[in-house]
């Protein structure tokens, strides 16, 4: 009895089916002196050219970064024309300027026009960014494609108009649990008779209410995070094979919350240490006596700068912890099709430790830490990271090589050259 031919698809599938699995632990080659001699030309350079030589420092920091990240034993490339990233830049450029003068002219139609038109293009400038830095990006000759359609884009941003309409509904609001303040901040008593300048008290409906809208906006941001980060994954293709995405909203939702705990926890700690300190302060300005005086002002000059350092550095953990956590969940949740996925082993606390030890090198530094502390970073979390690959690597490549569709469309989409990478 005869079997019906299998299809191409078939017959290729079948043998990666049963192919054993292989293990290839990504690796960073870089260290942090090499990239320090690339971070400081491009400072010195931004500093003399006034900023303008930030598209191509941007492009000599991505090649670093790229060229030492291996895969498979094999680097990343980045290919992007510095063409197209000095025209994205130049745009941005021009229009940051724009709005600063309308601002600055007192413009108050044209500010307003200016940010519904920012708020209007966001999606777009951040498809074209997506389209622009993985159709960039090379491996063993596969280009990575953003193949998500202008649609597509915009129905996954959508948390971004109703973060607009929240706070609408919160104005309008105010003007019904507290018509006392709506009127104070428009100028008028109310009777209507002459301006007041004095502020009148807060009810605790009004409170209620921005505590409201600030959840609100909380949990639709993370919305949009989570739309964006599932869309570029769905949606990026490298050859002809799709990404896989197994995370879920409330996932993301999870990991906020715990971060909010994690902030609220180093921020007790500061507190008390300021408190501590203050007291300490006030002890010794009152052995002083009449010499205080000049004391004074040093300690509340200092008192501001500490401040300062303690909230940034309350902060770091927090976000450190944010960045750990999210590393770790994308990372061993995706994979590219059924042929390859991803395994993460990045501990969130040794990750916790390292951020807040370059943090405090870099201050003590005056910045100049800061390559090293990034190379330290990006080596951690990319050597975390294993990736399992259905056959071989070489045999694999090969197929999706030849298999790899046309740039066509991407390149007309980035034809701007706007990017978000640096």
């Amino acid at each position: 009895m005869e079997h019906p031919p299998r299809s191409n698809a078939s017959a290729q599938a079948a043998p990666l089916e049963s192919a054993a699995i292989d293990a290839h632990p990504l690796e960073f080659s870089g260290r942090g002196g090499e990239y320090f001699r690339v971070w400081i030309v491009n400072v010195l350079l931004s500093i003399v050219t006034l900023g303008l030589y930030t598209p191509w420092a941007r492009r000599r920091t991505v090649q670093y970064f790229y060229g030492h990240t291996l895969v498979a034993d094999s680097p990343l490339e980045f290919t992007a024309p510095q063409r197209k990233m000095v025209t994205g830049f130049v745009l941005l450029v021009l229009l940051t300027l724009a709005y600063n003068i309308a601002v600055d002219t007192g413009q108050d139609t044209a500010v307003a026009l200016l940010l519904l038109g920012g708020a209007v293009l966001a999606p777009y400038l951040w498809a074209s960014a997506m389209r622009f830095r993985l159709g960039n990006t090379r491996w063993r000759g596969l280009r990575l494609r953003f193949a998500a359609s202008w649609r597509e884009v915009y129905s996954a941003s959508w948390p971004v108009f109703a973060i607009a309409l929240v706070w609408i509904g919160v104005v309008f609001g105010l003007r019904w649990v507290a018509p006392e303040l709506a009127q104070a901040l428009d100028g008028a008593t109310p009777d209507g008779d002459e301006k007041s300048s004095a502020m009148p008290a807060l009810p605790p409906a009004l409170w209620a209410l921005l505590l409201l809208g600030v959840v609100l906006s909380l949990l639709c941001f993370i919305r949009l995070e989570y739309n964006y980060q599932s869309l570029l994954v769905l949606r990026t293709h490298l050859g002809a094979e799709a990404g896989r995405w197994k995370p879920v909203y409330m996932d993301f939702v999870k990991i906020w919350l715990a971060t909010v705990g994690v902030f609220l926890l180093c921020l007790l700690g500061m507190v008390a240490l300021v408190t501590l300190a203050a007291g300490g302060s006030v002890a010794l300005l009152a052995g002083l006596g009449k010499n205080a005086g000049v004391w004074v002002f040093f300690l509340l000059l200092f008192g501001f700068f500490a401040l300062f350092m303690l909230l940034l550095l309350a902060s770091a953990p927090a976000r450190a912890y944010r960045e750990a956590r999210m590393f770790l969940l994308q990372w061993n949740n995706i994979g590219v099709s059924q042929v390859a996925r991803f395994r993460c082993t990045l501990s969130v606390r040794g990750f916790v430790w390292l951020r807040v030890r370059n943090l405090l090198l870099t201050l003590l530094t005056l910045g100049f830490y800061r390559p090293f502390a990034r190379v330290s970073e990006y080596a951690m979390k990319l050597e975390s990271v294993t990736l399992h690959v259905k056959g071989g690597v070489d045999q694999l490549a090969g197929q999706m090589l030849r298999h790899q569709e046309g740039g066509l469309g991407d390149a007309l989409a980035d034809a701007a050259g706007l990017d978000l990478i640096g």
